[in-house]
């Protein structure tokens, strides 16, 4: 069994290959059960969440398996800390293992970037990037093998983490990335919104959304938290990338239709459907199209593919 480091990772998983990765494993065969929660006191008497997310092909079996640790910022430690495991489906025998930090990272951007393909105008030329974490430093990145833009607007609660993020991206070759710190305005006048952060309350006001946007909604995944208000899921054609994990446990999804404001059965359709040409994405240049992002088992899978296969 291969041991796979971060480095290699991070190397291998370039952001056109892995799109390409990720639409070609939603157009195959795939099976990919509810993930699985479970919650547990540790010594310390504080509960932390042990996430398990199997999916399989008929040649390969995944498993990721994430503990989140609440606690770690107080012993300098990352909250969430992540491991793949690749093994054969015909033989069970394990094949790798490997960081699944950097992994999820860039498989949840690339993602993002696919649904991009189909939903955002091919004529998009502002990206607003909001949020500076883990997921975000991948955004501009993965969004810019799909669209050409020429300008990229970046938004952070903390304007010293969004300054880093712009002085990186900077330094990588991104010359036309600034940060803002009006956030009102930089969504008036962006064609793609993609958005990553932890917010409890919503950030994006429908309000400010001019017509033609694309929104991106990666972070508050859980049933409690939202990035977008009301008048913007009002406003939005909606798609997600899967009806179980999106609707279920994004508070982006749930708490408007537990209110009313949303009927499920209103959803567009899915990433695999945009894929596989079973629904048609954008259908005008005035339409606001919205693509909520739960993170799935089976992009993981692609991803982990894409490394295993490089280094075999």
């Amino acid at each position: 069994m291969k041991i796979i480091e971060k480095e290699t990772i991070d190397a291998i998983l370039k952001y056109d290959k892995l799109i390409e990765a990720l639409r070609q494993i939603f157009q195959s065969t795939f099976t990919m059960p509810v993930r699985h929660h479970h919650f547990y006191q540790n010594a310390e008497g504080t509960e932390n969440t042990l996430i398990l997310m199997p999916s399989w092909t008929d040649n390969y079996i995944g498993i990721k398996q994430v503990v989140v640790a609440p606690d770690n910022h107080t012993k300098q430690l990352p909250a969430i800390h992540a491991l793949y495991t690749l093994l054969d489906a015909v033989t069970g025998q394990p094949l790798a293992q490997m960081d699944a930090a950097g992994l999820t990272s860039r498989r949840t951007a690339c993602t993002s970037a696919l649904a991009a393909s189909y939903l955002a105008r091919e004529d998009a030329k502002t990206l607003l990037i909001v949020g500076g974490g883990k997921v975000a430093q991948h955004l501009l990145q993965a969004h810019s093998a799909v669209r050409h833009y020429n300008q990229v607007f970046i938004w952070t609660r903390n304007s010293s983490k969004g300054a880093a993020l712009v002085s990186d991206l900077q330094k990588a070759g991104f010359n036309h990335v600034t940060y803002v710190d009006n956030l009102k305005e930089a969504v008036g006048q962006a064609d793609v919104i993609s958005c990553a952060t932890l917010s409890h309350e919503p950030l994006i006001q429908g309000e400010w959304i001019k017509a033609g946007t694309h929104l991106d909604l990666i972070g508050s995944h859980t049933p409690k938290t939202r990035e977008v208000d009301d008048i913007a899921i009002m406003k939005s054609s909606i798609f997600v990338d899967s009806r179980s994990g999106a609707l279920h446990e994004t508070g982006e999804l749930a708490i408007p239709i537990a209110t009313g404001i949303l009927d499920p059965d209103s959803i567009k359709g899915d990433i695999k459907e945009l894929c596989c040409g079973e629904i048609k994405g954008r259908s005008s240049s005035t339409e606001i199209t919205l693509f909520k992002s739960a993170g799935l088992a089976i992009e993981d899978l692609a991803a982990a593919l894409l490394v295993y296969q490089s280094v075999v």
